[in-house]
């Protein structure tokens, strides 16, 4: 029996969705892999357009389960842009939670459950992705999906 899942990260005021279907044994496979970005002027109207268009998507694709990248601390001071990029991936978690199950996993967590190698080398390694993903992804959205990948034994 295959799922749909999808994998979101948020950078800034960009919200990259990895949507895949997962089967029971296999590599799974790309559905979609695109980009929402937050519109310009009104942050309080912007974040409602963001929240309805991401609450959509996953409803019209009957995606079961979301794993959004979950806030990370800074280790430096903290700027206004990390404080809106988590704005955002608030309104995507309740946008996703409205319609279906979300896991957050933060990037620290997942380097330490998912494999033997940091989160990052699992995103610049392309073997792994023409081994693990069936489909085009884009380099940018590698870690969305790796969020996917490292949840199928949470469901």
């Amino acid at each position: 029996m295959q799922k749909r899942w999808a994998g979101i990260a948020v950078s800034g005021d960009t919200v990259t969705v990895v949507e895949l279907t997962v089967p029971t044994s296999g590599p799974p496979k790309i559905a979609s892999d695109l980009t929402f970005k937050l519109q310009s002027g009104n942050r309080s109207a912007a974040y409602a357009v963001l929240h309805r268009q991401i609450q959509d998507y996953v409803r019209e694709n009957k995606v079961e389960q979301v794993v959004v990248k979950a806030s990370a601390l800074s280790t430096g001071s903290t700027k206004m842009a990390h404080l809106h990029a988590a704005e955002v991936r608030g309104v995507v978690i309740a946008a996703c939670a409205s319609v279906t199950p979300v896991i957050q996993l933060q990037k620290a967590k997942l380097s330490k459950t998912f494999g033997s190698r940091k989160a990052d080398e699992y995103v610049a390694d392309n073997g792994f992705w023409n081994a693990e993903i069936e489909g085009s992804l884009r380099i940018g959205s590698r870690e969305a999906a790796l969020l996917v990948l490292a949840s199928r034994g949470a469901a």
